[in-house]
C-alpha cells in the first residue's frame, strides 16, 4: 500500500487551524488565572532564552547590539505582560451599560470573550517583539494563536519556534515558518482575527487575501512619519533626540523619524548638532558600539538607490563621520570599519518631490531635511501627504496646539521620539496607509475580543403593553415614545 501523500501547504496549515479551534471549542473561554498563568510563562521564556535572541538577531543582521535587542525587544514584553496580568481582572469584567427609561427595570451589560484563534503575521526589522506582543495580547484576550514570523529572519524565527514549541501545546499557540508562498497560505486561513505588522504593499496584500473569509484585520504599517521641529526650541536637544529615532536599529522602525521639518533660519545648525548627536552615539559607527546592520544586502541596495535617485535629481548628501582618531570605545586610533550591510548615517538636504525618498518609506539611517518659513505651512507639508504612522513635535505654546489640532497621525510623541509605542495604557495603531486598528493596552484587549451586548429584561415591564393586538394602548405607547 503505498504511503498517503503529505498534505499541501494550505491543507497543513488549514488541519493546524482546525485543531486550535476545536481544542478552543472543547475548552471554553480560558479563566482570568489561567491566562495570567500563560503570560507569566511566556514573560519567563523570553527571558530566559535572553542571550539565545541577541545571538540570533545579531546573526540574522550581520551586526546588532545585544543592547539594542534586549532594551528595544525585551524589555517592551516583560514591560506590556506585566501591565496586562495586572489590568486583567478589570478588563474582563461585565461593563454595565445604560438602559432607556422605556426598557427599565432591565439591565444591560457587555461581555467581553475571545474570539478564537487568532492569526499573526510579524515583521524582521523587529522580530521578537511585533511577534510576541500581538501574541501576549492575544493570550490576554483568551485566544488561541497562529504565529508567522518573517523568512528574512532565519535565526530569529528558529528561535521563537523553539521558544513557543517548549512553552505551549500547539493546539494552543503554534509558530509556522517557511517563505512568501506559506506566508500567502496563512494569510487567505479563516481566523477570527489576523494581525498583520509590515509593509503598506504587502498589507494590502494581506487585507485582500483575509476579505476573502471576511476575517476582520489589524494592520500596523509604516509611511513617512515626519518630526517638526518648532522655531528656538533648543536645537541640539531636538537634533540628539531625532537622530536617537532616526538610527536605532539602523533605521529600520516603522515609526522612524523619516524627515525632519526644520526651520529655514535654523537649517545649518541643526544639521550640526545632528551631527555631534550621531558622533556622540556612535562614535566609530561599529556594531560593538551599537549601530546596526541593514538587514539583508537587498534593503542595502535600495537605500543606496534612493540615495543616487536624490543625489542625480540635486539633493546635497551629507555623510556622518566619526571624529577624527576616535575608535570602539571611545579610545584613540583608527576608527573600527562598518559591519557588513552597514549604511553611514546620512543627512540629505535640498530635497524634492520628485525624488523617490521622499514618497517611499526610507527604513535606514538616511534622514531628509526640510527647511520651513512658518508652521502653517509645516502643517500644511505634513498634510499634504499621507497620514503617518507617528508624528514627532519638539516645542510648546501655540505651535503645538496647531500642529496637534490640525494634524492626523497614529500617534504623536511630544519633544522626543519613538517613546509613545512604550507606554502601554495608550493605543498604538496607524490611519489610513499607516494602518487600521490598534492593540496595545485595553484597546488590544478589546480589538481581539468579541464584546457581546447583553439585555436582561425584567419580570413587570413596559415594553410588553407593545404586543399584538395593538390598540389604545399602543397608540398611547408610541405617543409617548415619539415626544
Amino acid at each position: 500500500m503505498n504511503a498517503p501523500e503529505p498534505l499541501d501547504e494550505q491543507g497543513r496549515l488549514s488541519a493546524m487551524l482546525a485543531a486550535q479551534r476545536a481544542a478552543f471549542v472543547r475548552a471554553g473561554a480560558p479563566t482570568l488565572q489561567q491566562r495570567q498563568a500563560d503570560l507569566l510563562k511566556l514573560k519567563h521564556a523570553v527571558i530566559a532564552r535572553r542571550a539565545q535572541l541577541e545571538a540570533a538577531l545579531h546573526a540574522d543582521f550581520g551586526g546588532r547590539s545585544p543592547y539594542e535587542t534586549t532594551l528595544m525587544e525585551l524589555v517592551p514584553i516583560a514591560q506590556a505582560i506585566n501591565y496586562q496580568r495586572r489590568h486583567l481582572r478589570r478588563w474582563m469584567r461585565p461593563e454595565r451599560r445604560h438602559v432607556g427609561l422605556t426598557f427599565k427595570p432591565g439591565r444591560a451589560h457587555v461581555q467581553y470573550q475571545p474570539l478564537g484563534v487568532v492569526g499573526i503575521i510579524s515583521p524582521w526589522n523587529f522580530p521578537v517583539s511585533l511577534a510576541l506582543m500581538p501574541l501576549a495580547t492575544a493570550i490576554a484576550a483568551g485566544n488561541r494563536a497562529m504565529l508567522k514570523p518573517s523568512e528574512y529572519t532565519p535565526a530569529t524565527s528558529e528561535a521563537l519556534a523553539m521558544l513557543i514549541r517548549e512553552s505551549f501545546d500547539e493546539a494552543q499557540v503554534a509558530v509556522v515558518t517557511g517563505g512568501p508562498e506559506v506566508g500567502a497560505a496563512f494569510a487567505a486561513l479563516p481566523f477570527d482575527h489576523l494581525v498583520f505588522t509590515g509593509s503598506t504593499r504587502i498589507g494590502r496584500a494581506v487585507m485582500k487575501a483575509a476579505s476573502e473569509n471576511l476575517v476582520p484585520v489589524t494592520l500596523e504599517l509604516g509611511g513617512k512619519s515626519p518630526a517638526i521641529v518648532s522655531r528656538g526650541y533648543p536645537i541640539e536637544r531636538a537634533a540628539r533626540d531625532i537622530a536617537f529615532g532616526n538610527l536605532a536599529n539602523g533605521g529600520q522602525i516603522c515609526i522612524t523619524p523619516d524627515y525632519a521639518l526644520v526651520h529655514d533660519r535654523e537649517l545649518e545648525a541643526f544639521v550640526a548638532a545632528y551631527g555631534e548627536a550621531v558622533r556622540r552615539y556612535y562614535p566609530a559607527g561599529a556594531a560593538s558600539s551599537g549601530y546596526s546592520s541593514i538587514i539583508n544586502a537587498r534593503h542595502y541596495a535600495r537605500l543606496q538607490g534612493l540615495l543616487e535617485d536624490a543625489r542625480a535629481k540635486g539633493a546635497r548628501i551629507v555623510e556622518i563621520e566619526p571624529h577624527a582618531g576616535a575608535a570602539v570605545g571611545g579610545g584613540g586610533g583608527t576608527a573600527a570599519p562598518l559591519p557588513p550591510n552597514a549604511l553611514p548615517p546620512m543627512v540629505v538636504l535640498d530635497v524634492r518631490d520628485d525624488m523617490a525618498l521622499m514618497h517611499e518609506e526610507i527604513f535606514g539611517p538616511v534622514l531628509p531635511v526640510v527647511p520651513y518659513r512658518t508652521i502653517e505651512e509645516a502643517i500644511a507639508y505634513v498634510n499634504a501627504r499621507p497620514r503617518p504612522l507617528a508624528l514627532y513635535f519638539f516645542g510648546d505654546g501655540q505651535d503645538r496646539r496647531e500642529v496637534l489640532q490640525r494634524t492626523t497621525s497614529g500617534n504623536v510623541t511630544i519633544n522626543d521620539t519613538l517613546l509613545h509605542f512604550m507606554q502601554e495604557d495608550l493605543p498604538f495603531g496607524g490611519v489610513g496607509p499607516s494602518g487600521m486598528g490598534a492593540y496595545h493596552g485595553i484597546e488590544g484587549f478589546k480589538a481581539l475580543s468579541h464584546a457581546k451586548g447583553v439585555f436582561e429584561q425584567s419580570r413587570w415591564n413596559f415594553t410588553s403593553l407593545v404586543r399584538p393586538p395593538y390598540g389604545a394602548i399602543a397608540d398611547l405607547v408610541i405617543r409617548f415614545l415619539l415626544r
